[in-house]
């Protein structure tokens, strides 16, 4: 075991938005509370899944809504806790660690602060390997783990909880809610046992993430420098590929909340003006990358933007017209290019027209 205290946290939190392919929430009032919560309760232990025992009781906790919404609903300290209380009462036993939804933004930090003030450890990995916009999506789900029983809170302390027949009711009822509860819950779910979760955790991506930010940290400056290090990294990692696919400025940036998800493309037109731009489909998360009709990156692998200047990752949220940009693909984990998670998160389960290509091939 291993534990994350306050020197792992600014790694943590960029390295985890280079995973979340423009998803997963803003990092920044996230990380500003698990700080709190870790100089409150102390630092978090992180478990290996490998190390768990096959009876333990596992609940993944994150955010659940539309990212920009984020911004402006911000959560407080305990809220993540209280979640996890409130399931333990609503199931009648006492959690044994929590996990992740994915390795995103915010949500790979709020299970970090009920970790803290429950006092219990957190997972080394999570549910996707990114971050993807439905709960059907998570590996947990794609495994079989069923996502109800589950507990959601709202900023103002009211709970509902949701017992579903399969998966995808359950992202209805849970999308509804957040979208009557202001836009942004927190939410315990897919509750599993050691032994469940071993066969479908994403594994090692929290401590992944904390390596990927320290690299981003001590290489930052301009996209092509960053090239050669992510490679280094990513080629050792679950995820393999890594590529420069675009560098310019974004011309046009247009989302809108539909449904309890932040929808929209980005258009990015090269510096030099010449040739066609490349457009980027957002649902939440970097979803399409296209240029003319020849498609550069999809869906279940990682579109990421960067700041062209210092390699930030830049979430759907915060990209602006006038940004100069860099955009990286990468490979995503085996697990979703198996055919049980294709049939859940291949580009046509997004409205796209066209089967996925891995990026490799392309």
């Amino acid at each position: 075991m291993k534990r994350i205290d306050l020197s792992h946290l600014d790694d943590l939190a960029l390295g985890s938005v280079f995973l979340a392919t423009g998803g997963g929430g803003d990092p920044h009032v996230p990380r500003l509370i698990t700080e709190q919560a870790i100089k409150t309760y102390g630092p978090v232990t992180l478990i290996a899944p490998a190390a768990l025992d096959d009876d333990a009781f596992i609940v993944p906790i994150g955010s659940v809504g539309a990212p920009t919404v984020s911004l402006e609903l911000l959560p407080s300290v305990d809220e993540a806790a209280r979640t996890i209380e409130a399931f333990e009462a609503h199931v009648g036993r006492k959690v044994d660690a929590v996990a992740s939804f994915e390795i995103g933004g915010g949500n790979s930090l709020i299970p970090l602060v009920a970790a803290a003030g429950k006092g219990i450890p957190v997972v080394d990995g999570d549910g996707m390997g990114r971050a993807l916009p439905e709960a059907q999506m998570m590996s947990y789900a794609i495994a079989g783990v069923n996502p109800t029983p589950a507990l959601a809170m709202d900023y103002a302390g009211n709970q509902a909880t949701f017992q579903t027949n399969t998966t995808e009711v359950y992202e209805r009822h849970i999308r509804s809610f957040a979208m009557a509860a202001g836009g942004m819950i927190t939410t315990a779910e897919h509750a599993m046992s050691g032994a469940e979760l071993k066969r479908s955790v994403i594994p090692g991506t929290l401590s992944f993430s904390i390596e990927l930010g320290r690299i981003l940290r001590e290489n930052r400056g301009q996209a092509e420098g960053l090239l050669k290090p992510l490679q280094e990294i990513f080629a050792r990692s679950i995820y393999g590929q890594c590529q420069l696919v675009f560098q310019g400025k974004v011309v046009d940036k247009a989302t809108r909340i539909v449904g309890g998800y932040d929808v929209g493309e980005v258009t990015i037109e090269r510096f030099d003006g010449l040739g066609d731009p490349l457009k980027i489909s957002i649902k939440n998360e970097y979803l399409l990358g296209k240029i003319d009709d020849r498609v550069i990156a999809s869906v279940p692998d990682l579109i990421v933007i960067v700041d062209y200047e210092t390699g930030t990752p830049i979430n759907a949220e915060r990209l602006r017209y006038g940004h100069r940009v860099a955009v990286f693909a990468v490979g995503c984990p085996d697990f979703y290019r198996t055919p049980d998670a294709l049939r859940v998160v291949e580009p046509r389960c997004f409205g796209f027209d066209i089967d996925y290509v891995p990026l490799e091939q392309l």
